[in-house]
C-alpha cells in the first residue's frame, strides 16, 4: 500500500513548478501503478497550451474556474468543480485559468517526475530522453 500526504510532498522534489503552475506528483512511474497521479494548481489569469502526444491524461477539477479549448475542433468547454476532461486522442489543447484552478491529473503511461514540457507542449515518450 502506498500512502502519501500532499502537504508533506508539496515542499519536496515531487513538486514541480514554473511561474504559472505547480504540480505535486503523488504517484510516479517508479511506484509501479501503471499511471501517475498529480495535484496541479494553475494560477489565475494563466494560459497553457499542451499536446501530450505520448501520454493520455485525465483531469478532474477540484476548485476554481477556467476553460479548455480543443485545437482540433475549436470547441471551448468551461471548467469548474466537478468537471472532468480526458485527452483520449492526444488532443492539443489550451487551458485558461480564470481563478486559481486546482485539478487532479492522471497520466498513462506514468510520468517519471523529471519531464519538462517541450516546445510543442508535449512530454517525451517514456523510452525517449526528454529534450
Amino acid at each position: 500500500m502506498i500512502v502519501r500526504d500532499f502537504n508533506e510532498l508539496k515542499n519536496t522534489d515531487r513538486a514541480v513548478s514554473d511561474a504559472q503552475w505547480t504540480s505535486v506528483r503523488l504517484l510516479l512511474a517508479d511506484d509501479g501503478m501503471g499511471f501517475s497521479f498529480h495535484i496541479t494548481t494553475l494560477k489565475a489569469g494563466s494560459e497553457h497550451t499542451f499536446h501530450y502526444k505520448n501520454h493520455f491524461e485525465c483531469v478532474y477539477c477540484v476548485s476554481g474556474t477556467g476553460s479548455i479549448t480543443d485545437h482540433g475542433t475549436g470547441e471551448t468547454h468551461q471548467i469548474r468543480p466537478g468537471v472532468m476532461y480526458a485527452l483520449n486522442l492526444h488532443d492539443k489543447h489550451t487551458v485558461r485559468a480564470t481563478e486559481d484552478l486546482v485539478v487532479t491529473c492522471t497520466f498513462n503511461p506514468p510520468v517519471t517526475g523529471t519531464e519538462v514540457h517541450r516546445a510543442d507542449g508535449s512530454y517525451a515518450a517514456p523510452d525517449e530522453v526528454a529534450d
